[in-house]
């Protein structure tokens, strides 16, 4: 029998845990290679509790439960989980350690998937834990996969050769290159748990993962230049094997476990501590190897993007601006009239992109926020949040594809007629504007990490009294993540990843400062940059730039042009151009006119 409300789910829950003499049990929003977005079958925290937000997990002991979710869901959590079976937790105010020694108490067992948390966030929870009393002990098969009756098996869609045209680069190329690192480093082997990781190195793709064009598997990697691909069966085809060739042998995923146990004594490892799921480190130990945590040696290689894939993105983003340019101008007229709700603006939207044939898919779930809903930077909405957009209010658009060259991502923050937006909506909007400006056009020396450019975009918030509580700018994937690491552009402070790392010609990031008022209107301006070369006369060193991709009309209407100097004045009428002479010819009748006229200067 199916289990259909949360409560009975819980219940079903508690009842494994007395089965198995637990305490309580850990739920994380994750899968065994610690992916951003993962597959319907590991979508185990909303199956508990109906949350869908990207972040966030839950603890279940056997007379209470909580879900722990970041500033980001406050508004979401409490929309979606109810509130008489779990309580609601902030972090980092509210710690796991300190609700499960307040709730679970001395001589407590609190289980783990081992397979879903890395070997540093088990080893920080259980420091905390033992002085008071709480043993944190791994699972032995997930206890809700166990009451999970009509969990969803992963994926079986065959996994595909990735075009070397548009990879720009062969998989014996990139796996030389890891074998010279491990060589160097003196390791014997790494394992490459991460999906993207995998998919850039072997230059294959799939569809196992929404928004995200992975395959599920491992890879090992040995420093003779070969490769074991560890993959279901059923997702291997001819035309893989014979992309893979002679290097890279083709193991079932089944049998990763055991190798990790079986074939590495006396060997040195390396594995990326970021995707370094309990599980492999402890099989590695278990089969007497010697683990060195180091970062996975494509991570940077990956996001130094080569001339094919750069082009690639080029490509997408013009078939991309497009797309939204044509929604933009929908949304115009149908939205004062107010028949136009979150739900059928996104759909809508997806529908214009989906009319390119070469759109795979979305890179991730569409923020199509109207009025206070666009104050919540990661909103997600769904039946239960959707509302109408509201005539005479702040709509804020946060989208983007998967195309074979590229992965886009943009926000547009437009307004809704009639009437005009108020003197407050415009000031801020503008000087959103400026930070943006001044991230385009940074000049910096090589060397500058992305964490130093980040006061640019803040600058004229700031003078203003007011910020915003997200980064600047994260990595972009070619063809992969929307998401990717290791660079971003973010405040120094608060230990987030990514801030201190080198910025090199080839990266792609987003340039994405924003304004929230609280229960009134969000405003977010986003178009990707392409870190690149600079000639300056009489330089001293080498020094970059940024080129931009994107190109969609920002709304006038928004704009306050007395805020801005001469030269940003220069800058918007020279984007407009830029965005009128690429996406002109591929737009018609009143698009075209309504493009001629949005990019008209200022």
């Amino acid at each position: 029998m199916l289990m259909q409300t949360h409560e009975a789910r819980l219940a079903a829950l508690r009842e494994e845990l007395k089965r198995r003499g637990l305490t309580g049990f850990i739920i994380p929003i994750s899968d065994e290679h610690m992916s951003e977005y993962v597959g319907d079958y590991a979508q185990r925290l909303n199956w508990l509790t109906g949350f869908g937000g990207s972040a966030g997990f839950a603890a279940v002991t056997l007379t209470h439960a909580a879900i722990f979710v970041d500033g980001r869901y406050t508004v979401q959590v409490r929309e979606q989980v109810d509130g008489n079976l779990f309580e609601y937790k902030s972090v980092p105010a509210d710690t796991l350690a300190g609700w499960l020694a307040e709730v679970a108490g001395e001589g407590a067992k609190i289980a783990y998937d081992p397979w879903l948390h890395t070997f540093g966030w088990t080893q920080a929870l259980e420091k905390a834990l033992v002085p008071k009393g709480i043993a944190l002990v791994a699972a032995q098969g997930n206890p809700l996969d166990a009451v999970w009756a009509d969990q969803p098996a992963p994926s079986p869609a065959p996994a595909q050769a990735y075009d070397e045209a548009l990879a720009g680069r062969s998989s014996a190329d990139k796996r030389a290159a890891v074998a010279d690192w491990l060589a160097r480093e003196g390791h014997d082997a790494v394992v490459i748990p991460a999906l993207d990781s995998i998919a850039w190195l072997l230059n294959i793709r799939g569809t196992d993962v929404s928004h995200t064009p992975v395959a599920l598997s491992y890879v090992i990697a040995r420093k003779d230049g070969s490769a074991e691909l560890f993959i279901a069966p059923e997702k291997v085809t001819p035309e893989l094997t014979r992309h893979l060739g002679n290097a890279v042998t083709i193991r079932d995923r089944a049998a990763f476990e055991g190798a990790l146990t079986g074939e590495f004594a006396g060997q040195n490892v390396a594995l990326d501590p970021d995707f370094a799921v309990v599980g492999i480190a402890q099989g590695l130990k278990a089969g007497g190897a010697e683990v060195a945590f180091k970062q996975d040696p494509t991570i940077l290689a990956k996001a130094i993007k080569n001339a094919a894939e750069q082009q690639g993105h080029r490509d997408a983003q013009a078939r991309d601006g497009a797309a939204v340019t044509r929604f933009l101008r929908w949304l115009e007229v149908e939205g004062p009239k107010g028949g136009v709700d979150e739900l059928a603006a996104a759909a809508r939207l997806a529908a214009f992109r989906a009319e390119d044939a070469g759109l795979r898919d979305l890179s991730f779930d569409t923020i199509s926020a109207a009025a206070g809903h666009a104050a919540l930077p990661h909103y997600k909405v769904d039946e239960d949040s959707n509302i109408p957009i509201p005539p005479g209010s702040i709509y804020l658009v946060d989208s983007g594809g998967q195309y074979p060259g590229g992965t886009t991502d943009i926000t547009r923050t437009v307004w809704v007629g009639p009437g005009e937006p108020s003197a407050e909506m415009r000031d801020r909007n503008t000087r959103v504007l400026k930070g943006h400006i001044q991230i385009d056009r940074a000049v910096f020396p090589q060397g500058t990490a992305g964490g130093q450019l980040d006061v640019l975009a803040r600058q004229y918030l700031w003078e203003a009294g007011v910020d915003y509580a997200h980064g600047t700018g994260h990595g972009v994937g070619s063809f992969l993540g929307v998401h990717e690491g290791p660079q971003r552009i973010a405040k120094p402070s608060g230990g987030q990843a990514g801030t201190g790392q080198e910025l090199f010609a080839g990266m792609i990031l987003s340039n994405e400062p924003g304004y929230y008022k609280q229960g009134h209107y969000g405003i977010r301006i986003e178009n990707l940059v392409l870190v690149e070369e600079r000639e300056i006369a009489g330089q001293e060193g080498r020094y970059l730039g940024f080129e931009t991709l994107t190109f969609v009309p920002l709304d006038r209407k928004l704009i306050e042009k007395s805020l801005l100097t001469a030269d940003e004045v220069a800058w918007v009428d020279a984007y407009h151009a830029k965005v009128r002479s690429l996406l002109a010819p591929q737009l018609a009748g009143d698009d075209l006119a309504w493009l001629e006229r949005e990019t008209a200067a200022l």
